[in-house]
């Protein structure tokens, strides 16, 4: 037996072993505790769109591994995620902001109180 046809098996093996993509278990887990996440920030589906988006491609990412569509289970649980996590993100800058516009309301106020003592 010459070698050309032994690489020739293996690489046919190895496409077909490539061709079945593995269940995306680890991307759903990742792509929950991202959902909890944004709902543990105060992240709600009314006040931030991102949120309702991560939750309906979580959906689909579930019935898509139902469907054993694992390719497809994970691009939407990656998507989701992502979602998830703009939705984190988008929240903690509205609480930072508030944390800013209040701690400019205290400075302008002793500014004023300062220069009222003078």
């Amino acid at each position: 037996m010459s070698i050309r046809p032994l690489f020739a098996a293996l690489a046919v093996m190895a496409l077909v072993g490539c061709a079945a993509d593995p269940a995306p278990n680890e991307q759903l887990r990742l792509t929950e505790q991202a959902l909890e996440q944004a709902k543990a920030v105060g992240a709600t589906t009314d006040d931030v769109p991102e949120l309702k988006l991560a939750e309906g491609k979580f959906t689909q990412a579930k019935a898509d591994m139902a469907d054993q569509s694992f390719k497809d289970a994970r691009m939407q649980a990656e998507q989701a995620e992502l979602d998830a996590r703009l939705a984190v993100a988008k929240v903690m800058t509205q609480k930072s902001q508030e944390q800013l516009n209040v701690l400019n309301t205290r400075i302008a106020r002793l500014r004023k109180q300062l220069g009222d003592a003078q």
